[in-house]
């Protein structure tokens, strides 16, 4: 039950952000931002939590789940350092998910032949 939860739960994620990317003539970039920005409010407002005890990785692995974890990092440094924590916290935190994304990123372009889509 645990991955239908999660898939169902990511899904309509993808899904609302598909009808955004649809329906606005935003760019993929500004969209991004917004998934990122929403996961950060929710997580403080204390929305998303109790979405990712239910939801599992369906709810951590989109951008929102990403923003959520930025947000955790940044309240747990400034209640640990104080107004310095605002700087270092969100980078703390997610430094490995970031950490690997590059890594694989270099290895991936090492493997095939990264180039510009011809117009």
């Amino acid at each position: 039950m645990y991955f239908v939860k999660a898939f169902v739960c990511g899904g309509l994620i993808c899904v609302l952000t598909q009808i955004l990317m649809e329906k606005t003539k935003l760019m993929p970039g500004r969209i991004m931002v917004i998934l990122v920005t929403t996961g950060v409010v929710l997580g403080a407002v204390g929305i998303y939590e109790p979405f990712v005890k239910f939801a599992g990785a369906g709810a951590t692995v989109p951008l929102t789940g990403f923003g959520n974890v930025l947000w955790k990092g940044m309240k747990k440094a400034i209640d640990e350092q104080g107004f310095l924590g605002l700087f270092t916290g969100g980078f703390t935190s997610c430094a490995v998910g970031v950490s690997a994304a590059l890594i694989f990123g270099f290895i991936a372009s090492l493997i095939f032949e990264p180039r510009m889509k011809k117009e």
